[in-house]
């Protein structure tokens, strides 16, 4: 079977008709491999087992190990390098049939990194590290505040998680007049900054060594948001990350409910803007070096086998049978592959171009 590389979706319904097989025996084969490691070092491992295999006492366990390890050596001996993302393969005996074997194999370069090295032979398929990137990808941070009270949360896929509420102390009201009146302004505004600090610091706990946070949004009155936002008490890192401060006035769990209903049109445009970027960094290209840019078939197919090529952009829209066929000479030369919709202005033109399109590293 050719090289699948499904979406997070596909990869849900590919992962639940895996859990359908199983082994009379532990005769089902499970190999990850991570991205950039040496494919020749995996098929030496390979090679290896089916001596082991020989070992084996039952005669149609042993035939079947072997066959599938068979399987997955030729597979292997097809790729150069391992796809961008590594790769996860699978081989067994799937038969319903006690008394007939039917090997089957399934080679998958899943949407995120592998970033474990495994070989298993199993009555199952080892499916946890790919069930793991069913999950969200991404997360957003959410913070709504004002001088009292703060609750932070996290949006996960469309589900909003509650990670802390927190109060200031800060009294409301001011009671008494004249010198007492300034003293009282400057104990609750220092209250406040103290707050503020107690704020950043809780947002640093929770999201600073967060490899999925995509973005932080922050909701809450004028001008507490501000002054939080402005007056930099975020780490660097957590600030460039913040892309919405909305209006609001709602400081509890309803808040953060609020503030993604609020934020729909900046969490819209995080992929429309990378879609974005990516076709104008194509269409400049094209326009700057034409040679290097090529936007038909066979040229990119050509320079793809040549190992030319270092981004390859694909319409959703696009000849499937022919994305298949690109993306796999492209997975075997570590060439980047991007899929873009058809939704932004670019993305239909660049489907009426041809819906292809490669910026290569070097000439042909």
């Amino acid at each position: 079977m050719a090289l699948q590389e499904p979406t997070r979706e596909e990869l849900k319904e590919f992962i639940e008709s895996m859990k359908n097989h199983r082994g009379r025996a532990t005769e089902l084969i499970t190999v990850y491999i991570p991205a950039g490691y040496d494919v020749n070092a995996v098929q030496r491992q390979l090679e290896a087992e089916k001596s082991t295999a020989k070992n084996i006492k039952s005669t149609s366990t042993r035939k079947n190990v072997s066959d599938s390890l068979d399987k997955i050596v030729r597979i292997l001996k097809d790729y150069k390098v391992t796809p961008p993302r590594g790769m996860a393969l699978f081989a067994g005996d799937v038969s319903q049939v006690e008394s007939q074997s039917d090997i089957q194999s399934w080679e998958i370069s899943p949407p995120e990194d592998i970033k474990i090295r495994l070989y298993r032979c199993d009555k199952e398929f080892v499916l946890e590290p790919l069930e793991s990137m069913t999950e969200v990808s991404e997360i957003y941070a959410l913070l709504v505040m004002d001088r009292k009270e703060a609750t932070i949360g996290r949006l996960v896929g469309k589900s909003i998680e509650i990670l802390q509420k927190m109060s200031s102390g800060v009294p409301s009201k001011v009671r008494a007049g004249g010198q007492s009146s300034q003293r009282f302004h400057r104990i609750t505004e220092g209250l406040t900054k103290e707050f503020y600090k107690r704020i950043a610091d809780e947002m640093k706990n929770l999201f600073y060594e967060e490899d999925k946070l995509k973005g932080i949004l922050i909701g809450g009155p004028v001008p507490t948001k501000n002054e939080f936002v402005d007056g930099e008490y975020l780490a660097t890192k957590l600030r460039e990350k913040v892309i919405g401060v909305k209006d609001q006035g709602d400081t509890s769990e309803s808040g953060l409910q609020e503030l993604v209903g609020l934020s729909q049109d900046v969490l819209a445009n995080q992929e429309i803007i990378y879609e974005k970027k990516l076709l104008e960094k194509f269409f400049n290209s094209l326009g700057k070096d034409p040679k290097m840019t090529p936007y038909k078939y066979e040229e990119i197919k050509k320079a793809l086998e040549f190992g030319a090529v270092d981004l390859l952009i694909i319409s959703k829209e696009f000849d499937r049978v022919k994305a298949s066929e690109l993306k796999k000479i492209a997975g075997n030369m570590g060439t980047t592959i991007e899929m873009v919709s058809t939704e932004t202005d670019e993305g239909d033109q660049f489907n009426k171009l041809s819906g292809i399109g490669a910026i290569q590293r070097f000439g042909i």
